[in-house]
């Protein structure tokens, strides 16, 4: 937790998306796909990482559809698009983290930006299922801007959707090494470990909802 009260003035609040808004068990995933796979979930697990399919397409360098085929044929999948859609997203847990009476306050004082690391599939049923999302004025999507964190280009693009200074933008992630990319970049960066531990390090930082 952040100490002191910074004097900075903050406009802008980027939040990362998943295990921050979101959470999710990328074992229940697993799970999902292995009932329709001739394969375990460990053996899918491993196959997912060996294919390399995954940073393309969440580049947005593969579209949807052909992603969907391709890891069906590795897995051995005989499902429709819609039904891959559904078990490819069912990762999420229905619960958000922080409540949603939360964002739509700091909705009302300061731009906020989501920043992640997604996919087209993933990101469409985010939209569908989560209202939380509705108050973010802009999105910076990986698969949208052809860049995943911590590369630089992701934080160029937040810092400029927000429209201020990379010093005045707060900036909140669950991963380390995201966290430090964006201090690089010269933005206020905490590690997000709870919605109470988010908020005491917003007051002190002198955000107000």
């Amino acid at each position: 937790m952040s100490t002191g009260r910074d004097t900075t003035l903050i406009r802008a609040i980027l939040f990362d998306l998943g295990q921050v808004l979101v959470p999710f068990d990328l074992e229940r995933g697993l799970r999902a796909l292995g009932a329709h796979s001739p394969y375990s979930p460990g053996e899918i697990k491993k196959r997912i990482a060996d294919c390399e399919l995954l940073p393309p397409f969440e580049q947005g360098r593969i579209p949807p559809r052909e992603f969907a085929r391709r890891l069906s044929e590795l897995l051995q999948l005989n499902v429709g698009y819609e039904q891959f859609c559904e078990l490819w997203s069912s990762i999420f847990l229905p619960e958000t983290l922080i409540p949603d009476s939360f964002i739509e306050a700091l909705a009302r004082r300061y731009r906020l930006v989501l920043v992640s690391n997604t996919n087209a599939i993933h990101y469409a049923m985010i939209e569908r299922r989560y209202g939380i999302v509705r108050h973010f004025h802009e999105r910076v999507l990986s698969y949208e801007i052809g860049a995943v964190k911590p590369e630089a280009r992701i934080y160029e693009e937040a810092v400029r959707r927000a429209g201020c200074e990379a010093s005045q933008c707060f900036y909140t992630d669950d991963i380390a090494e995201f966290v430090e990319a964006a201090r690089r970049h010269g933005i206020l960066a905490v590690r997000f470990r709870s919605a109470g531990q988010l908020a005491e390090d917003l007051a002190a930082h002198g955000v107000l909802w």
